[in-house]
């Protein structure tokens, strides 16, 4: 999945639950059960989401619903091989941005 978000300091949880396409309650859970979220709180509690949270989401997204880890399995894959699936996930966004161009140029001819 590759999620489309403009370019800002810190995002919404609408936000964030909406490029994902799940709930808001699905976001809140997830920082609650993985370490590596957590996102800024303002004066009113709102959270407020960085690109290294958008990153960890992305890869926690791709781990518990694309590829059907548990979320204990999910967790124990990212304290194992975090370093690993990093690089293999953004070599995984960065090929299909390609295909996503390319498909783009065949639709053209």
């Amino acid at each position: 999945m590759h999620v489309e978000l403009s370019e800002k300091r810190y995002y919404g949880i609408g936000e964030v639950a909406k490029a994902f396409s799940v709930n808001t309650s699905l976001i809140r859970f997830w920082e609650k059960e993985f370490d590596v979220i957590q996102p800024k709180k303002n004066a009113k509690g709102d959270r407020k989401f960085t690109q290294e949270d958008i990153k960890n989401l992305e890869l926690i997204y791709h781990l518990v619903k694309e590829r059907g880890f548990t979320l204990e399995g999910a967790k124990i894959h990212l304290k194992e091989k975090k370093h690993q699936i990093l690089d293999n996930f953004e070599l995984i966004r960065k090929l299909e941005t390609v295909k996503t161009e390319l498909l783009k140029i065949k639709k053209h001819l």
